[in-house]
């Protein structure tokens, strides 16, 4: 994109690294980075300014796993980059890739992740070497789990060699086969197809030990039980290169919320027990997971309007993913700086990308954030491609007042 004129953010609450509480301050970004930010910065001759009006400034989103490229969502949730999974445009040849990666240009940037396997049918590996090469970030098997573990090894071992992160889905796919719900008193009294919770810690302890044998670097992109979340603390505390990450759908909802059939609620894990629930809010505490991210999913009524069990799963989930975080940080979990780790700086890292923090020489990806703003979700009037959203007629609060790339101010 063509560099901005120089830019200065001043009269901020800045989220710095290192601070668990907003400073006062003010930055300032030339040629697309920043290139001073904190208490004593104030704006220079010919900058162009934005007084922020004691109100947080923070770096832009970054949202790893996103389903579809749907700018509009995306920037009305504070969101300048994500990282695009390989389902929905199978991203499985560089054509694909090289497509993706520039398709959200000049105002919002799209990481592709390489399919793992031709198709994501776990087969035979896809060529992530030349998809690296096309843009790809990262290595995903997409909403899929590979069932043959020789695959599996492989593709950890070839991405282990081009130093790219490995995404999975953690849900065996013999036990879920067909399911739509969590196995439990729930699913029982709706006669919905199940599955037991079970089948995500047998996936998860099954691609750590194969990550450790490849020496491969792990993501597992939603970790939603209790027993999942033990065996990821754990590979921690061994030293291995194991990350995990959540949606708000999964710490704020349990799979009581499925009880009136609602096809909204139709989510890939499927929502859990409430005490899974309770543990992923404490394994957000303490560290464990490392990454938030919206797992938008626009899907419209030709799959909601549905029997439960014949819908698609999925969440329209960018314009929440914010606010619903900034829960968390209201109700004590977690300081802000650490929400802002857990949507923008982690997954920044895991992407191998400049940005995801306020700090000199990274890209200058702002967003200016009221978080007390309150609102309403209305479905109806989403800026995304679909409204299928899980929390349609919840009040939230948190809005993204203005949101800057590479300095420009796009939204």
């Amino acid at each position: 994109m063509s560099v901005a004129a120089p830019l200065a953010i001043v009269n901020a609450r800045l989220v710095l690294p290192g601070e668990s509480e907003p400073v006062p301050g003010a930055l300032r970004c030339v040629d697309g980075h920043i290139c001073a930010v904190g208490p004593d910065v104030a704006a220079q001759p010919g900058d162009a300014t934005h007084d922020a009006g004691g109100k947080l400034v923070t770096p832009g989103l970054v949202d790893f796993g996103a389903f579809a490229v749907d700018k509009p969502a995306f920037h009305f949730g504070g969101i300048v980059r994500a990282a695009l999974m390989p389902d929905n445009a199978m991203l499985d040849v560089p054509a694909r890739v090289r497509f993706a990666a520039s398709s959200g240009k000049p105002d919002f940037w799209v990481h592709p992740l390489a399919a793992a396997t031709q198709g994501l049918e776990g087969e035979r590996l896809a060529e992530f070497g030349l998809m690296k090469d096309a843009g790809a970030r990262a290595v995903a098997t997409g909403r899929r789990w590979i069932a043959d573990s020789g695959i599996m090894l492989r593709v950890l071992q070839y991405a282990a060699m081009l130093d790219l992160v490995v995404c999975t889905h953690a849900e065996d796919a013999g036990l879920t086969a067909g399911a739509v719900a969590t196995a439990g008193e729930m699913a029982t009294r709706l006669g919905l197809p199940a599955a037991p919770a079970e089948a995500e810690a047998l996936a998860i302890a099954r691609d750590i030990a194969l990550a450790e044998t490849a020496g491969a670097r792990l993501h597992i992109r939603q970790v939603t039980t209790a027993a999942g979340l033990d065996m990821v603390r754990a590979a921690k505390v061994r030293g291995l290169p194991v990350t995990a990450g959540i949606t708000p759908a999964h710490f704020m909802l349990s799979d009581i919320a499925v009880a009136d059939f609602r096809t909204f609620m139709l989510l890939s894990p499927p929502l859990r027990a409430e005490a899974d629930r309770k543990a992923v809010i404490a394994a957000i505490a303490d560290g464990t997971i490392d990454v938030i991210a919206s797992g938008h999913d626009p899907r419209g009524p030709e799959d909601k309007r549905l029997p439960f069990a014949d819908a698609e799963p999925g969440m329209a989930g960018a314009e929440t993913l914010l606010p619903l975080t900034l829960n968390l940080v209201r109700d004590g979990v977690i300081p802000i700086a650490r929400g802002f780790e857990l949507l923008a700086g982690n997954p920044a890292r895991l992407l191998g990308v400049n940005a995801g923090q306020l700090a000199t020489g990274t890209e200058a990806d702002i967003a200016v954030i009221d978080p007390d703003k309150p609102w309403i979700v209305d479905s109806t009037q989403m800026a995304a491609s679909a409204g299928n959203t899980p929390f349609d007629r919840q009040p939230v609060q948190g809005r993204a007042l203005a949101l800057f790339k590479g300095g420009a101010q796009v939204a």
